[in-house]
């Protein structure tokens, strides 16, 4: 009868170890689910992500609902262990009974449990969601005083609520969830991290600078303008008197092709079909102009700065490129401002923008300060070089070719042999 006895009570405390090892899982199951995957889980219906976004709404019941179940079935077993010990070893069994308690609960209640929870969260959790919801309805006059106690001793050490921490990203969580933890493509992922970046650039960063704007001059001769109408790479041209700040509107060459065709090209005839200019501030951020180029049916902006005065212009091609990456295969091959050398190196001109030559030749030149190539190489150097220099800024061995009128007009780029990949 003894023996009967014993052998119920070692029952009873297998079952209890069982019981705590899924109580431990859940725990751990439930706290390291990943909460983006599970709303997408949610908005698929599935019955036991509902449930586990539902308990977790409330952190705080969650876990008292768990821990209430948790040490209940502990004591439990450490009382009949006790008990156990007491028939077996007699006054010596106190003593022992903790011990054996401690490593069995330990290892096959708690770290085994626990461990196979944070590596397989959501099958752990989704099926428990089920039962801990029972538990919750069944046991909530309890988690309720558990919680109404525990949430009151927090607010007098100064602890926020567990059911009012939000779990929202910031941009910068967001860029890094992206960058470490997407299961995209390398491409998506890039365009994901661009879109992000776009509240960091302003329209300065990546405008055509006033000194390349391309427009049509009214004052010069009709043979001149129709031959720009005809060799034009752009299918728009801002139309202006003399000075870019006297612009007329915006010409769309479709809108010309008819005059071209039947050689009745007029001055008058193209500022009628001249549409009004759309200006844009210079400091505008990216994310922004890209809203604005949409809401006012917009395709490109005359950039101004604080005075009024035209800097540059900027396109919604230049915003897209920003997020998708130059258009062009080969920007190198068809860029005026960059030209590869057999020796690696590139020739670039030093009006060509910092952000233009990083995008298309993969390089990593700073983009906090100025905007171009010459406006990088003189800040640098803190001076305007009087005769040709050798510098190296960032990584890269940078050469002066040529200088002219107080600018540098080019020069030769090569990564340093410790920035070259794989170095």
């Amino acid at each position: 009868m003894e023996d009967s006895s014993i052998g119920a009570q070692l029952s009873a405390i297998i079952i209890l170890i069982v019981l705590s090892a899924y109580f431990s899982g859940s725990e751990t199951a439930m706290m390291a689910l990943n909460r983006y995957r599970l709303r997408h889980l949610v908005g698929k219906k599935h019955g036991g992500a509902i449930r586990a976004s539902k308990l977790l709404e409330r952190p705080d019941r969650l876990l008292g609902v768990i821990l209430i179940g948790n040490n209940f079935v502990n004591f439990s077993a450490a009382s009949i262990a006790t008990l156990i010990a007491l028939e077996i070893f007699g006054e010596s069994g106190i003593a022992v009974a903790p011990i054996v308690c401690t490593i069995v609960f330990l290892i096959f209640a708690e770290v085994a449990p626990k461990t196979i929870s944070a590596v397989y969260p959501e099958k752990v959790a989704l099926p428990s969601a089920y039962i801990l919801q029972f538990l919750l309805w069944l046991f909530y006059p309890l988690v309720w005083l558990v919680n109404f106690i525990t949430n009151g001793f927090l607010r007098m050490v100064g602890v926020k609520s567990a059911a009012t921490v939000s779990d929202h990203l910031s941009t910068d969580e967001l860029r890094t969830v992206v960058h470490e933890r997407s299961k995209i493509g390398q491409r998506p992922q890039n365009m994901l991290l661009s879109i992000l970046d776009l509240e960091n650039v302003t329209v300065d960063d990546i405008m055509i600078p006033r000194s390349e704007i391309v427009g049509i001059d009214t004052d010069d001769d009709i043979k001149d303008i129709i031959n720009l109408l005809r060799s034009s790479q752009h299918t728009r041209l801002p139309v202006f008197k003399t000075d870019i700040d006297e612009i007329y509107g915006i010409l769309h060459l479709r809108n010309t092709t008819h005059f071209l065709t039947l050689g009745e090209v007029t001055k008058q005839a193209l500022l009628e079909e001249t549409q009004d200019a759309y200006f844009v501030p210079e400091n505008t951020p990216l994310h922004t102009q890209l809203f604005n180029f949409q809401q006012e049916k917009q395709r490109i902006g005359m950039v101004v700065d604080e005075y009024g005065d035209i800097q540059g212009i900027v396109t919604l091609e230049d915003i897209l490129e920003e997020i998708v990456g130059e258009f062009t295969t080969d920007l190198a091959d068809t860029s005026i401002d960059i030209n590869p050398q057999e020796d690696g190196s590139y020739l670039i001109d030093g009006g060509a923008n910092i952000r233009a030559i990083n995008r298309s030749l993969g390089f990593d030149l700073p983009t906090g300060g100025s905007k171009t190539f010459n406006g990088l190489i003189t800040d640098y150097l803190e001076t305007i070089p009087d005769a040709n220099v050798c510098v190296s800024l960032a990584g890269y061995h940078i050469e002066i070719v040529q200088l002219n009128d107080n600018m540098i007009r080019t020069a030769k780029i090569s990564r340093a042999e410790s920035n070259l990949p794989g170095k």
